[in-house]
């Protein structure tokens, strides 16, 4: 693979990496659109610029550690890892078929690139926290980042999280909330309601950067910001639209969890060209 800090290559890279996620999830007939779009300049920026890491050489013991901690919405996570390397792109359409490396959440016994398994929403922040302060104590650089979903905060194993991460001075962890405003059942504000979350982060001893989540400039400036912040974990509010770059699934709770029939995925690919 080859990195790039250019934000025209990144983004299309990310519209790529958008068209490769509906094939899949569109041969499966089952997955999670909305939810794998909206990150998709995150995912994108992270791996092709931010971390440090070598397909050539996945278990580097001061790597850079990433989790996808709303599991679900793999297809976006498995299509950037083919991208450079780490998994086979010949087999991405295999997503949720028995047998298939490609599960419907991440799983490390079928890709061992993978930091963890993934998709019991709660659980990625505690993981993260953990190689976070095991890195600190052995003096390595490796910085963990963790992608949340804005529903999956709902649980309480996240403030709990939280609150160690601050208490133990964590500044080696990132949390990104891929804050798309929809989860599964319909809006995050009509279930349960999250704000004002920025203060929730800062209350529990966080430094909280908001940021448009598809402004790729400004995903970058962030993910800086968050590795000079010392003394205190920091949480990345990314404001992102759930289904971006396909009009008719942006916003729409409908795609949470549902595959595109074969006119919707038409449709959708020629808005992605």
């Amino acid at each position: 693979m080859q990195k790039t800090s250019d934000p025209v290559a990144l983004a299309a890279i990310a519209k790529r990496m958008r068209r490769t996620a509906m094939e899949m999830i569109t041969a499966a007939k089952s997955g999670h659109p909305g939810g794998s779009l909206s990150i998709a300049e995150i995912v994108v920026t992270m791996y092709f610029d931010v971390l440090r890491h070598d397909p050539a050489n996945p278990k580097w013991k001061d790597r850079d550690r990433f989790i996808l901690s709303k599991g679900h919405c793999c297809p976006i996570l498995y299509a950037v890892m083919a991208e450079c390397g780490y998994c086979p792109k010949e087999s991405l359409n295999t997503l949720r078929k028995l047998g298939s490396i490609y599960q419907g959440h991440p799983d490390v016994r079928f890709i061992p690139a993978l930091e963890a398994s993934t998709g019991s929403l709660g659980l990625g922040l505690s993981l993260g926290l953990g190689m976070a302060l095991s890195a600190k104590l052995d003096k390595s650089p490796a910085r963990t980042y963790v992608v949340l979903g804005d529903g999956e905060i709902q649980e309480g194993q996240i403030w709990e999280a939280a609150m160690f991460g601050s208490f133990h001075k964590v500044d080696n962890v990132l949390a990104i909330v891929d804050s798309n405003k929809i989860q599964l059942d319909g809006f995050v504000k009509d279930i349960l309601d999250l704000e004002p979350l920025g203060d929730k982060w800062r209350s529990f001893g966080w430094h909280v950067i908001d940021v448009d989540g598809h402004d790729i400039p400004a995903l970058q400036a962030a993910f800086a910001e968050a590795a000079a912040t010392k003394g205190k974990p920091t949480c990345i509010l990314a404001n992102t639209i759930k289904g971006k770059g396909v009009s008719f699934m942006e916003n729409n709770p409908k795609f949470h969890g549902a595959a595109p029939s074969a006119d919707e995925f038409q449709k959708a690919m020629q808005e992605l060209a």
